[in-house]
């Protein structure tokens, strides 16, 4: 089998950063040492060695409510190949048929002529039944054991509070990690519906309609039923102080919660909806919304 090796350059782990050389046979990283020796070199001097990054969630040719998200597998992978991210985790939708090996199955059809890089994939549960009981042992033999839960989305992918309890119990059979997008979604509703009748229709509106106590408060939920599950589970994109104490306080326990922050959370803030330019504000909409600067400062915490 081919080998290569990467001399001269700092390799940068986990724990610390040295100079050495790297050798690689096939896909495999066989060895880090000084001197090694392969049927290819490449020169690293001057350059930082590092493991390709993961990104863990992302969201690409996903169809929503109406909508095609504009970012296509080709283009998605390629730019975070080109910044040094050589993975990503997408996240499958069912298909028309409710069938979520249907979903995976699209996503590989969509994806396959496409990809520029390494792609793993979540699953979305939008809602609970047998098919779907059956179908998430089926799914993890695919290779995706991750299982997305919306609590916000009502009418469209929100799930309720007993089928994910349902959905986190097969998790705990499968071995599967259970995840959240956390939102109390029956208020944001309501909320839309309140701001809609005042006439407030632009993208503040938006962030008015998903204060950040209904982040947390779905954020507590949905670790309340986890724990009640017995299972871990992964919040995805964090974005306010509220949700951050709910897994402080849950990890300060013992217990197996992970936060996602996103890198627009840590760097952007609400002020970005009230630009002038309406299709700058316009194009920053997003659930959860941008917050108060104040909340980044906890999030960067971490």
């Amino acid at each position: 089998m081919n080998t290569k090796v990467i001399t001269g350059g700092t390799v940068c782990t986990a724990d610390r950063a040295w100079k050495a050389d790297v050798l690689i046979e096939g896909e495999i990283i066989k060895q880090i040492g000084e001197d090694l020796k392969g049927d290819e070199y490449i020169d690293a001097e001057g350059a930082f060695v590092i493991p390709g990054g993961i990104d863990p969630h992302t969201h690409l040719e996903m169809p929503f409510m109406g909508t095609t998200a504009a970012e296509t597998f080709e283009s998605g992978t390629w730019a975070a190949a080109c910044g040094g991210t050589t993975m990503l985790v997408d996240f499958c939708l069912p298909g028309e048929d409710g069938s979520i090996v249907n979903g995976i199955q699209e996503w590989h059809r969509k994806s396959a002529p496409q990809i520029c890089s390494d792609i793993g994939y979540h699953m979305a549960v939008t809602g609970w039944n047998e098919t779907i009981f059956e179908e998430m042992k089926t799914a993890v033999e695919m290779g995706v054991n991750s299982f997305k839960h919306f609590m916000a989305y009502k009418g469209a992918l929100m799930i309720e509070d007993d089928e994910m309890f349902a959905s986190f119990q097969r998790c705990k059979e499968l071995g599967a990690l259970p995840m959240v997008h956390a939102e109390n979604g029956d208020l944001v509703a309501i909320l839309q519906e309140k701001y809609m009748a005042e006439g407030i229709t632009g993208p503040e509106g938006h962030a008015y309609s998903r204060p950040p106590e209904l982040e947390g408060e779905a954020a507590n939920r949905a670790i309340t039923i986890a724990d009640a599950a017995g299972v871990p589970l992964y919040i995805v994109h964090v974005s306010c102080e509220q949700a951050h104490e709910a897994i402080r306080r849950a990890r300060q326990k013992g217990m197996r919660v992970y936060g996602e922050p996103l890198a627009q959370f840590l760097t952007l803030d609400e002020s970005e909806y009230f630009n002038k330019d309406w299709d700058h504000a316009a194009r920053r909409v997003m659930s959860p919304p941008f917050r108060n600067k104040s909340h980044q400062d906890s999030l960067w915490a971490g």
